[in-house]
């Protein structure tokens, strides 16, 4: 069979393999679906173009590019995760590579054609799908590389995707000024340029990445025989799992760091622009896309490594007090108040820190209540918060936009009521983070057959 080296059996690691070989390939497919975070660059030249007919997109209309991108990833995260654990990551990254690439080609298409539909489905629904496969297929292998560390193991699976608008926001408007310089049309060649050399990073990942031995674990490493009240010993399966109170509670906590996140990244971009007219050019906003891009990634790491020793919960309780604080206070730093840019990039970095500190831990979240056999099946199911963050989000920062656009109000007048809406959201996930406690012994898996810690299924 011509894919027959993607198989599960072909990717086990020999003996004497080194674990901190496996998170770089975790890193090529994260950085390269990450992305998307860097999508905001793209939302004034897609304003800017017009169809034949003279037709220009609004505001909304590319706001839902974005949206459907997210949505299929915790669609296809929920409904491929358990596939995952039997396929093995190789497969799903490869997979990943091709829908992530297809994707930006079918977007080019639609570019080109003035098809929003098109780039609905190229970027939104096509690379969707390779973000949602992309984005499950490392955590649970690092999680069974590092089961001493799970919060150390989800941050390297995951903070690449934080990273990936460091490389993807410059990356897309060099491209853009190129193919602009030359005579080509910007977006489309753009699109397609970008896709084909993420399809071949990704690839990288794809032939490097390793799963250990059904018998492996740490040198001089004993699984821990007393744990915390919110670390079990046992085991739920995904079934299960989905329907405890600690499941939807662990939804609740998702869903609002992650529309709170996405109410500056999805609009990062204009929204400094906006606040600090005449002061920001187009340029220095790209830079503070990828800046807040490297918090973004540094958040996932040293936020989920730092959960390894204050526990899970403790953590999210920073999220969402400090961070509730925070995105109250973030509109009286703009032009007609403090006016102060300096201090603007600096609150905004540290909530995406924990943004992103906040995806890097939920996973080890739920290995803590539900044990390792089926964390990337219940992780999966779980980015369906992440989806719908990703519609309510935008649909809150572009309705309400498009509002004080439509009623000819000064732009930069939207985004106090933007934010303090986030502040409210993060009060809420505050509230189900204190509700969180041991899943109940019913739901336990029975442990005869189950594979040993820090080993294979």
């Amino acid at each position: 069979m011509a894919l027959a080296f993607l198989d599960r059996d072909r990717s086990v690691a020999p003996a004497g393999y080194s674990r901190w070989l496996a998170p770089p390939a975790a890193l090529a497919i994260h950085l390269s679906i990450g992305q998307v975070y860097s999508f905001s660059v793209f939302k004034n030249p897609l304003l800017a173009l017009h169809g034949a007919n003279g037709a220009a997109w609004n505001l909304k209309e590319i706001g839902y590019i974005f949206s459907i991108a997210i949505a299929f990833l915790g669609i296809s995260a929920a409904l491929f995760g358990a596939w995952l654990e039997k396929a093995g990551p190789r497969r799903a990254m490869f997979y990943a590579a091709v829908c992530f690439g297809a994707g930006f080609a079918i977007a080019s298409a639609g570019a080109t054609t003035h098809s929003l539909a098109l780039i609905y489905l190229g970027y939104g629904v096509v690379g969707g799908v390779g973000l949602g496969l992309g984005y499950i297929s490392p955590v649970s292998t690092l999680i069974k590389w590092f089961p001493d560390r799970p919060g150390l193991a989800t941050g390297l699976a995951i903070m690449g995707f934080g990273g990936g608008a460091m490389i993807g926001g410059p990356l897309a408007s060099q491209l853009m000024a190129h193919f602009k310089a030359v005579g080509q049309p910007p977006i489309p060649y753009t699109f397609l340029t970008m896709g084909a050399l993420y399809f071949v990073f990704m690839m990288f990942g794809v032939f490097t990445i390793r799963v250990p031995a059904k018998d492996w674990a740490p040198e001089g490493w004993t699984p821990p025989v007393k744990h915390s009240a919110l670390i079990s010993s046992h085991n739920v399966d995904v079934e299960h799992a989905w329907k405890t109170p600690q499941f939807f509670l662990l939804w609740i906590i998702l869903f609002t760091n992650v529309t709170a996140g996405i109410g500056i990244l999805e609009q990062a971009s204009p929204m400094i622009q906006d606040l600090f007219k005449g002061v920001i050019t187009p340029t220095a906003a790209v830079g503070f896309v990828g800046l807040l891009s490297i918090f973004n990634m540094g958040g996932r790491f040293i936020w989920a490594s730092c959960s390894d020793i204050f526990g899970r919960k403790v953590t999210y309780f920073i999220f969402f007090t400090l961070g509730a604080v925070l995105y109250f206070f973030l509109p009286l730093t703009r032009g007609d108040h403090l006016n102060s840019v300096g201090l603007f990039v600096g609150v905004a970095a540290v909530l995406i820190s924990m943004y992103g500190g906040g995806f890097a831990t939920i996973p080890a979240y739920l290995k803590d209540l539900f044990g390792g056999y089926n964390v990337s099946a219940i992780h999966g199911r779980l980015l369906t918060a992440w989806s719908t963050a990703g519609i309510v989000g935008p649909l809150i920062v572009n309705g309400i936009l498009d509002h004080y656009v439509a009623k000819n109000l000064p732009k930069q007048d939207a985004y106090p009521l933007i934010l303090h809406i986030m502040s409210g959201l993060l009060l809420v996930g505050f509230i189900a983070n204190f509700f969180v406690k041991p899943v109940d012994e019913k739901y336990w898996m029975k442990e005869q057959g189950l594979a040993p810690v820090g080993g294979g299924h």
